[in-house]
C-alpha cells in the first residue's frame, strides 16, 4: 500500500477530459490536497494567457504550488494552420513541464488542457509521450482538457470524464470570476 510516504510516493498517470465543466478544477483540487500533504505541484497552464482567479489563489500557496501560462491573454482562434506564435508558446510550455517534472522538486505535474492543445495541433500526440517517457517513478502527471487523444486514455493509470448534463451557459450566463475564471 501507498501511505504517500516520501520514499514510498508511486506516481501514475492520469487524464480528465470530457466536455463538462470540472477538469481544470479537479486538477487544482488534487494540487491543493497534495500541498497539504507536504507534497509539491507544477500546473503549466497550455492556451490559457487570462488572469483567471486560480493564478491569484496559488500565488498565496507558493512555493507549494507554482503556475505558468503558456498562452495568449485573449482567446485562440485556431484554424487547420494554428499561427506560429501559439505552436510557440505550446513547445515553450512542453519543454518547461519537462524541465519541472525532471527536476526533483516537484511530485505532481499538471499539463492543464494539453489535450486541447493537442487537438488544435500545437503540439504533437508523440511530443507528450516522450515527456511521459521520461516520468520519474514518483511524479503524478495529469493531463487535463476536452478531445483527450485515444493515445492517451490507454496509456493513464486513471482517466474521469466531466460529462455536461445542463449547464446555464445554455441559457446566456457568461464566465463569472471566481466561478469559472
Amino acid at each position: 500500500m501507498n501511505s504517500g510516504k516520501t520514499g514510498e510516493f508511486k506516481g501514475y498517470i492520469q487524464v480528465y477530459t470530457g466536455n463538462g465543466k470540472g477538469k481544470t478544477t479537479a486538477a487544482l483540487g488534487l494540487a491543493l490536497r497534495a500541498a497539504g500533504r507536504g507534497l509539491k505541484t507544477y500546473i503549466g497552464q497550455f492556451i490559457k494567457g487570462q488572469k483567471y482567479g486560480e493564478l491569484f489563489a496559488i500565488q498565496k500557496l507558493a512555493p507549494m504550488i507554482s503556475i505558468e501560462q503558456f498562452g495568449r491573454s485573449g482567446f485562440i482562434h485556431v484554424t487547420k494552420d494554428p499561427d506560429k506564435i501559439d505552436i510557440n508558446k505550446a513547445r515553450k510550455g512542453l519543454e518547461s513541464c519537462r524541465k519541472a517534472m525532471l527536476s526533483g522538486n516537484y511530485r505532481i505535474i499538471i499539463m492543464d488542457e494539453i489535450n486541447v492543445t493537442v487537438y488544435f495541433n500545437l503540439i504533437t500526440e508523440d511530443k507528450v509521450h516522450l515527456l511521459l517517457d521520461q516520468k520519474p517513478e514518483n511524479v503524478e502527471v495529469i493531463l487535463t482538457g476536452r478531445y483527450a487523444p485515444d493515445s492517451f486514455i490507454r496509456r493513464a493509470d486513471l482517466v474521469s470524464e466531466m460529462k455536461n448534463v445542463k449547464h446555464y451557459y445554455d441559457s446566456g450566463v457568461k464566465a463569472r470570476d471566481g466561478i469559472e475564471r
